[in-house]
């Protein structure tokens, strides 16, 4: 299990902590258990990735209390709250990562990510799964 805290919206890298869990020849699987949050695989030298990803994300899903997202329903912990949901069922919430010779086989520029779409903090748990 990988436990990660967020302090708001945003891309919390956390390839270090999954290559932990790398051995031998196999496939490693993360599964955020969170129904307000993704994981991702994505850029990790430029974080201008990261902001564009964001705002691309929020121009598509705006927080509750845009008017294009007025006939939404499920405000009960505020107006990111259904936005995070949406938010979480576009992007992937598991991933499976092939390990060779103990070592994560990511690009060169590949970084493992939790995507926090709420803006409040959160305690976020990351099942981990190593498979032959």
């Amino acid at each position: 299990m990988i436990t990660l805290k967020t302090t708001g919206p945003g891309l919390y890298e956390f390839t270090n902590e999954a290559a932990r869990y790398a051995e031998g020849t196999g496939l490693l699987t993360l599964f955020v258990q969170h129904t307000s949050c993704s994981l991702l695989i994505q850029e990790n030298a430029d974080p201008s990735v990261q902001t564009d990803l964001l705002n691309w994300l929020n121009r598509l899903v705006p927080p509750a209390d845009h008017p294009s997202l007025s006939y939404l329903t499920h405000r009960y912990e505020g107006t990111d709250d259904m936005p995070a949901h949406i938010k979480a069922a576009l992007l992937p919430t598991s991933l499976q990562i092939p390990i060779k010779d103990g070592r994560l086989r990511l690009g060169t520029w590949q970084g493992i990510y939790l995507v926090e779409h709420r803006t409040a903090p959160h305690t976020r748990r990351i099942a981990v799964h190593l498979g032959a």
